[in-house]
């Protein structure tokens, strides 16, 4: 019977929770069901139990330190190798080191390496659980695209009850086979993200832009990166930092954002056209800065290339999805941009107010076809972005 297991190459890392043992039997389940495990283990976690146990789970050698094997660099080799992460237990204090990038150990320097589907399973204490900081913690290795998978309530090793239990065997299991048929599923496609912003400036200190930071854009890269697609992200001016691995394109103007997607888009299997680009730029740039007067000031704007339609005059075979921020009149803006853009399908979000811009939540819609639509709902933009390409990969399999 095929369990979604079998050959699958399984990091496991340890670290010093009382639920350490559960790992050995969750090693033991991963084995029995076709999967190659290698495991990591913190200091802290040798004190619950031992790597003798591992070892002879695994049959493979357990790595507890920088300096075991460093002829073969085991915290870059065994990422790479890997399929997917899994940090069962994951205690406050990995969580708190991996949002900092603290590389002390073993376990720390290969999760900071780590480019493959990492799914942590916290368990703690409930006060430790439930503590601001850990659950900012949590919510920012969220927005990384780290796979959370939730503790459960139940009797704790402090003779407590409350949430704090390591997932059950079951769950962790769950998990792990969607994060390897996500690290499946885009192998060998080329997508392309156009994400951010454009600036036009018309002085050398003064631009028309939007309030577009790229966040959903780079969240869309993270999650195409994981699902094993060779990714190009074609990016505005933001301040938040591409993923590692994808090719990152770096532009200001529409123009710019234009010449890029011919050049690198043109011809991908998927194309996400998610960037907010001006529609229009200054007529005319001032080599120096316009002074400020008491009279009005008047700028004659003139009209950018469109980027989603050239895109969709060349789209060929390829899958190509735009993105619509709209005020009003929201499904039938968006389907008249859809068919007159050629689109293969279209994400629509409201904007009134400033809401879906910035690193925080969204609200997504997609509609494709005549009539068809689906409601991503709303979301943090990593899970949004997930739901996106399960959409987009659904399409493409029924096309």
């Amino acid at each position: 019977m095929d369990t979604g297991l079998g050959g699958a190459r399984v990091l496991l890392c340890v670290t010093g929770g009382i639920a350490a043992y559960k790992a050995a039997a969750l090693t033991s389940a991963l084995v029995q069901r076709g999967a190659v495990v290698d495991v990591a283990m913190t200091a802290e976690a040798e004190r619950f139990v031992g790597p003798l146990t591992f070892a002879s789970l695994t049959a493979r050698p357990v790595y507890t330190s920088l300096w075991d094997a460093p002829e073969t660099i085991p915290h870059i080799r065994l990422v790479r190798e890997a399929d997917v992460v899994l940090v069962v237990p994951a205690t406050a204090n990995t969580i708190a080191k991996m949002v900092s990038g603290v590389a002390d150990d073993v376990v720390g320097a290969l999760l900071l390496a780590a480019r493959v589907p990492v799914l942590v399973a916290p368990a703690m204490n409930a006060a430790m659980y439930e503590h601001p900081a850990t659950q900012a913690h949590l919510q920012t290795l969220r927005d990384r695209g780290v796979a959370i998978v939730e503790p459960e309530s139940g009797f704790l090793a402090e003779r407590e009850s409350g949430i704090g239990r390591l997932a059950s065997e079951e769950r962790l299991l769950d998990a792990l086979v969607i994060a390897l048929r996500r690290t499946r599923s885009l192998r060998g496609k080329r997508v392309a993200i156009t994400a951010g912003p454009t600036y036009e400036a018309f002085d050398p200190a003064r631009f028309v832009g939007n309030a577009s930071t790229g966040a959903q854009g780079i969240a869309l890269a993270c999650e195409a990166l994981a699902r094993g697609a060779d990714v190009t992200l074609i990016l505005g001016p933001t301040a938040l930092q591409p993923p590692a691995g994808a090719k990152v394109v770096r532009v200001r103007t529409a123009r710019e954002m234009h010449d890029a997607a011919m050049a690198d888009a043109v011809g991908a299997d998927v194309v996400i056209a998610a960037a907010a680009v001006a529609d229009w730029r200054p007529a005319e740039y001032s080599p120096v800065k316009v002074k400020k007067t008491d009279a009005d000031l008047c700028v004659r704007m003139t009209r950018n290339p469109d980027v989603l339609a050239r895109l969709g005059d060349r789209k060929g075979s390829t899958f190509l999805v735009g993105f619509a921020a709209e005020t009003d009149d929201h499904e039938r803006n968006a389907r008249e941009k859809m068919v007159r853009k050629h689109l293969d399908a279209i994400a629509v979000n409201d904007v009134r107010e400033g809401r879906g811009f910035g690193p925080g939540g969204n609200a997504l819609t997609l509609l494709y076809g005549d009539d068809g639509k689906i409601d991503l709902g709303e979301a943090d933009k990593a899970t949004l972005a997930a739901r996106l390409l399960d959409a987009i990969e659904r399409l493409m399999e029924e096309a």
